[in-house]
């Protein structure tokens, strides 16, 4: 059961990944990813308050897993930051990371927060 919640999840998060990131991207000029980021930060906030809620397995297999799973990309910020590199724009490629890491252990924090705040 669970490898079917983890795939319904998945899903729903990698169609969402795609139109999240094509919608803020085609919002900027800049060669920075933004829509990676975007959707890492996100979901790396919601897993945070799926984990700090203690959901059931089956919402964490669903939600946890598949949704944030699908939606959120390493390895697309790893390729986007290699390419930033081969294209001369180191700064940007260094910011990536950094930011990325940060700004995605600070939104799992925050949603944890909240659902510690909530519940």
């Amino acid at each position: 059961m669970s490898v079917l919640l983890v795939a319904v999840g998945a899903a729903v998060g990698a169609p969402l990944r795609y139109l999240a990131d094509r919608w803020v991207q085609a919002r900027h000029t800049s060669a920075f990813p933004w829509g990676t980021l975007a959707v890492n930060v996100a979901g790396s906030a919601v897993l945070g308050f799926l984990a700090a809620a203690q959901v059931s397995s089956g919402v964490m297999a669903l939600a946890g897993t598949g949704f944030c799973g699908a939606l959120t990309t390493w390895s697309t910020m790893g390729y986007e930051t290699v390419r930033l590199a081969e294209e001369g724009m180191r700064p940007q490629a260094v910011a990536n990371v950094v930011v990325s890491v940060l700004a995605g252990l600070g939104a799992a924090v925050v949603g944890g927060a909240m659902a510690i705040a909530i519940g």
